[in-house]
Formats: C-alpha cells, structure tokens, sequence
C-alpha cells in the first residue's frame, strides 16, 4: 500500500502509540524520517531512534518518552506542510509554537531544523510540523 504523506504516517503512528502506551514505532526509512526522529531527540521528545536495516529495506524505530507518571511526554503532533498545500515561511514570520512551550520543525536549506534554531540562526523553509 502506498503512503501519499509518509511524514504525517510517522506522526500519526506516534499519536497512536502514545494513545495505547506503547514504548517504541517502527516507521520505514527516509532520510527525512531520520532527520525528525533526531530533532526530537535532541529536544527531549523522544527517547532515543535507530534505523534498522530489515532485508532491502530500511526502517527507522523511534522509542516513545513518558514521564514518572505514565503520561506521555508529547502532548501533541500536528502536521503543517502537506502535499496538497506546502508552507513555506521566512524568518519575519517565524513565531515560537504556544509561546515557547513547543516546537516546530523546518527543512532549510541547511537540514532539519526547529523553529527556536531557525529563529536565532535568520533562516526559512518549509514548515514540516508542531510538536508540543
């Protein structure tokens, strides 16, 4: 079955996951698949990713971060740029996501970066995602 959004199939399986407590996803691999699964990372999002070689394929496994209590550590995704209607944004309009409490995920021509980077650093792109 083909996928027409893989980015959002990726959100969407972390949604899920989190729904149902379950500790990691298994998405297939594309770079750009990687790049997120690192950003969130490096913000404390999630916990730790891999990409897992599985016969020809690639697939990436991003396991999922919950705090003390249970509760999952992203409260919520939410897709920006779509097929259908690609966002681009340049640094003027660039606002943190709720007021600093979240963050957003940009490919520059730079790599993949977060709204707070792309702010300090004065550059754009396409908006990929919010996350909070």
């Amino acid at each position: 079955m083909s996928v027409t959004d893989p980015i959002a199939d990726m959100l969407t399986r972390m949604r899920n996951a989190h729904m149902v407590n379950k500790t990691e996803v298994v998405v297939h691999h594309s770079k750009m698949k990687e790049a997120i699964a690192a950003l969130l990372k490096e913000e404390g999002y999630v916990k730790n990713y891999r990409v897992v070689a599985d016969g020809n394929l690639k697939k990436v496994i991003v396991y999922l971060k919950y705090t003390e209590d249970g509760q999952p550590v992203i409260r919520g995704l939410k897709r920006v740029s779509k097929p259908g209607r690609r966002v681009y944004i340049n640094t003027k309009k660039l606002k943190p996501v709720l007021g600093g409490l979240g963050n957003g995920v940009i490919s520059t021509s730079q790599g993949v970066k977060t709204v707070k980077q792309c702010i300090q650093e004065k550059i754009g792109g396409e908006y990929i995602c919010q996350v909070w």
